[in-house]
């Protein structure tokens, strides 16, 4: 009995030491992998390569490693340079992130301008001097600002970062413009292509003269961050192609008469807009420098030019 206690306890002494040899051995080989995580700005990268993990939010790096061989430190904390300006092991750096080119086009590439989308405002126009005050030879010209409004639908919108908040926009929109006259008359086109009154006679009940572009801008806005918002301010040149214009009579006795032609206008314009604005909220203002009729075909041979003030909401 003594014999057969003292096998087995010699037996289970080595059974134990074996158990904790393979211990060691399986935490040595465990030991020697490294996690590692980074903490940059912009985006967080998960990579399980060769059981590494990288995470990156700033420009801090925290390094952990599981072995304490070469007397490194079991958790160390690095600042991370984009410039290489530290000397890292190559199997500390991430290639996308090291590179000051990639950094730089994937904020381009996040850059979303502000042209999309919906405006209402008013429109008039004025002469030479920029008054809006119209001689008396076109008084019939002058119209009510409060009801002569234009409507813009931007259908197509393109971005071009030059930074994370810089960069140019440009798309296509439709301008419609409503100019409603202040007087019992519309205007007509002459046979020598002159724009002069009509005057129907009759009462009227509303008196309009209407048009429609193709717009196309170029603009440069820059974004301001505002706490989690940000504002945008954005200029730039502005071209249009006349699409469509017409004129349209409401009598008092409820008849209507509605007259299709190209009065003269000039079939392409060009001008500046601006616009201002927090997020998807905008104020904008457009002036052409092109006459709203080809020159010497205005009324009384007098250049208008048309601008237009108003709200814009946009989706980025």
């Amino acid at each position: 009995m003594l014999l057969m206690l003292f096998l087995a306890q010699g037996f289970g002494q080595k059974t134990s030491a074996a158990r904790d040899t393979t211990r060691a051995d399986q935490s040595a080989s465990d030991t020697s992998e490294i996690m590692k995580i980074v903490v940059g700005r912009d985006r967080i990268i998960i990579e399980d390569d060769d059981e590494t993990i990288q995470v990156q939010v700033g420009n801090r790096k925290l390094t952990i490693l599981e072995s304490l061989e070469e007397g490194e430190s079991r958790i160390r904390m690095e600042k991370y340079v984009e410039d290489n300006e530290v000397d890292e092991p190559e199997k500390y750096r991430h290639q996308d992130w090291e590179n000051p080119e990639d950094k730089r086009a994937e904020r381009r590439s996040r850059f979303r301008g502000h042209w999309a989308g919906f405006e209402f405002g008013f429109n008039n126009y004025v002469v030479s001097d920029y008054s809006i005050t119209l001689p008396e030879s076109i008084d019939y010209m002058s119209h009510h600002s409060g009801k002569s409004n234009n409507f813009n639908f931007n259908v197509a919108q393109t971005s071009l970062g030059l930074a994370r908040r810089i960069g140019f926009v440009t798309g296509l929109g439709l301008n419609w413009n409503n100019y409603r006259f202040d007087g019992n008359n519309n205007i007509i086109k002459s046979e020598s292509g002159t724009i002069e009154v009509y005057d129907p006679e009759a009462l009227l009940k509303k008196s309009k003269f209407s048009t429609l572009y193709l717009t196309l801008p170029v603009l440069l806005e820059f974004q301001i961050p505002a706490d989690h918002n940000h504002l945008n301010i954005a200029a730039g040149p502005i071209g249009a192609v006349k699409l469509y214009s017409y004129s349209k009579m409401v009598f008092e006795e409820g008849d209507k008469v509605r007259s299709e032609d190209d009065f003269s206008l000039n079939m392409l314009r060009y001008g500046v807009t601006a616009r201002v604005g927090y997020e998807n909220l905008q104020i904008y203002g457009t002036y052409y420098i092109t006459p709203l009729f080809r020159t010497g075909k205005g009324p009384g041979s007098v250049d208008l030019f048309p601008f237009e003030i108003g709200l814009a909401f946009t989706i980025d």
